[in-house]
């Protein structure tokens, strides 16, 4: 589960990250992920749900193990969205 994404600023007001746009099929990595992501419990700029179909909206992920959207790195340091 993932319960909020905060980024430094990266996020643009309609939901891209670096022209990602933050809604889709999402697959976790361990290297070499398009986003890193770091969960945080207070002041997030993008909150997650995860859904299990339709993920149309920003910030509804779907977790798939192929053919992903884009695909993520759970981080405790570094990230690019936190």
């Amino acid at each position: 589960m993932v319960p909020a994404v905060c980024s430094a600023g990266a996020v643009t007001k309609d939901g891209y990250y670096k022209g990602i746009k933050l809604c889709g099929k999402v697959k976790v990595v361990k290297s070499f992920a398009d986003i890193k992501v770091q969960v945080v419990k207070s002041f997030p700029d993008l909150k997650v749900q995860k859904v299990s179909s339709f993920p149309d909206k920003i910030g509804q992920w779907q977790f798939v193990d192929a053919f992903p959207d884009f695909t993520i790195q759970f981080v405790d340091s570094f990230p690019g969205v936190r």
